[in-house]
């Protein structure tokens, strides 16, 4: 979306792994703010682009990693050592 131009986008079905997640995003400056729409179903939220994102993707599926293999997984994933995030989910919660 930010590549067409366009300043909002709606994301929907909404769960609270979407919403830690893009406020992670939100909290390293790479969208505007978030508004939280619940229409009593699986709910919608609206975020505000900042013409950020160079790319944005997710390993699927899903794998263990232990402790001492993350820093394996960031310099295999990310493109530089400067440069991007890597953002895991946890059972206590998205780090």
């Amino acid at each position: 979306a930010e590549k067409r131009g366009k300043r909002q986008v709606l994301v929907r079905p909404n769960s609270k792994v979407i919403i830690k997640f893009l406020q992670v995003m939100q909290k390293h400056g790479y969208i505007g703010d978030l508004e939280i729409i619940d229409d009593h179903r699986a709910g919608k939220v609206v975020v505000d682009l900042v013409g950020r994102i160079n790319k944005c993707g997710v390993i699927s599926p899903r794998f263990d990693v232990t402790l001492d293999g993350i820093e394996q997984l960031a310099s295999n994933i990310l493109p530089s050592r400067q440069f991007g995030h890597l953002v895991l989910t946890t059972p206590y919660g998205i780090m």
